[in-house]
């Protein structure tokens, strides 16, 4: 049985806790896609921990969990987040990376950096953690797999001629020191060490661990919003966050995902630039994000405040359906708990005219929120095990987003523990 856990908008939707909850009962975990670019929260009996290349279920003896061919590998970061939580009292989790996942080279953060620096003004508000750098030279057939690690011939005349290319860039272009590929080749070899007792065939692994009927979860970065082709283009990640990719980026057959779980938050922010239509500002945006989440709305990697907003109902439609989601997971309902009451996007009016359906970004940019005010519950909703003992506002506010998706909530997340939640 697979299951694939993903964001429904920007991010952020709390998918590190859902994560680690469906990881209890899960043998294998999967990061099908992104790099060390994103991170998840996430808080248990070792500690508070936010990670952003190791799977959820490292904190599981029973799991094995996978970096997929889909992902960035930054070999140092794996190493970095494997010693952290285990000096934090986690026991060493069983970790297994795709001999076809591509490397991300330190020019990769590099390039990054010199790109929102040349672009100014008109940067893409990159987490300068060299992933758009990384999958432009996946595609461009000029990145390292991992596996090329293991030929010294073949790594040593491919660092040669890449070295060439990225150079001419570094002189002309951005007029930066340039990358010496002997001391490239030893950063190689020494990356080749660190991977070394993690590497194997994982799309193999999945194969017959499916066949053998274990429960694998894939677990996404990201959201709907933030993927290449569906999301707010060009303010998006460099690869796709869609569960639909899940199949590719861990090597398995697309029939094989049988639950679509959707992570949808009760209100709305992102992190980094882009359209976002329900967006809020000032001291209600301040009191919003300084409640949200555990100890406020900062982005996991970067610490930057989150843009907050209200629900935005057209977004996460869309969002969901892209997703395919088969069942959607509400999270931080309880932060919502101190305002009288509470608008809902409904609708963008673009032109004089109210759409319903997410529309591509040039048209986006013009859109402004139509709102539905629901009346607000007032109370701590916070260790409350049972739907119908929640307030009844609390209820029409989650049956009235129901209802707006299209697919059932079969869980309500009050609050940032791991078993704080609600199951319908």
């Amino acid at each position: 049985m697979v299951r694939a856990i993903v964001g429904a908008n920007w991010g952020d939707e709390g998918k590190g806790k859902i994560t680690d909850m469906l990881g209890e009962k899960s043998d294998i975990i999967v990061r099908f896609q992104g790099g060390s670019n994103a991170g998840h929260t996430i808080i248990n009996e070792y500690g508070k921990f936010a990670l952003h290349l190791l799977p959820s279920g490292v904190f599981y003896q029973h799991t094995t969990c996978i970096i997929g061919n889909g992902v960035a590998l930054n070999i140092p970061y794996l190493q970095k987040e494997i010693d952290s939580i285990v000096s934090q009292g986690v026991p060493k989790p069983n970790i297994l990376v795709s001999d076809r996942a591509q490397i991300l080279m330190p020019y990769h953060i590099d390039f990054d950096a010199y790109e929102e620096e040349r672009l100014g003004g008109k940067a893409f508000g990159s987490t300068k953690s060299g992933i758009a750098p990384f999958y432009s030279d996946k595609y461009a057939k000029i990145g390292f797999q991992v596996s090329e690690l293991f030929d010294e011939d073949t790594l040593k005349e491919k660092v040669a001629r890449v070295v060439e290319q990225k150079n001419i860039m570094l002189e002309h272009m951005y007029h930066k020191p340039l990358i010496n590929p002997d001391e490239l080749l030893e950063t190689l070899h020494e990356y080749r060490d660190i991977v070394e007792p993690y590497v194997c065939d994982t799309a193999l692994f999945l194969n017959n661990a499916i066949k053998e009927g274990k429960t694998v979860l894939l677990e996404g970065q990201l959201g709907t919003l933030k993927d290449p082709d569906f999301g707010i283009y060009p303010m998006v990640t460099s690869s796709s966050t869609l569960a639909a990719y899940g199949a590719i980026g861990a090597g398995i057959p697309p029939y094989e995902i049988k639950d679509i779980i959707t992570v949808v938050k009760a209100y709305s922010s992102a992190v980094g630039a882009g359209e976002f239509v329900s967006e809020i500002f000032g001291e209600e945006a301040d009191e919003l994000r300084r409640r949200g989440g555990d100890g406020g709305e900062f982005g996991a990697t970067t610490g930057r405040p989150r843009r907050m907003g209200w629900f935005d109902c057209v977004a996460s439609r869309y969002g969901v359906r892209m997703q395919g989601a088969t069942e959607v997971a509400l999270t931080v309902l309880d932060v919502l708990g101190y305002l009288d009451e509470i608008p809902v996007c409904v609708g963008y009016e673009i032109d004089g005219e109210v759409v319903k359906d997410f529309p591509v970004t040039a048209k986006l940019k013009k859109a402004k929120p139509v709102y539905e005010v629901l009346p607000g519950w007032k109370e701590e909703i916070r260790g409350i095990k049972e739907y119908d003992k929640l307030p009844e506002n609390c209820r029409k506010y989650i049956e009235f987003i129901e209802k707006e998706l299209g697919v059932p909530v079969t869980m309500v997340s009050n609050g940032p523990g791991r078993h704080e939640i609600i199951y319908r």
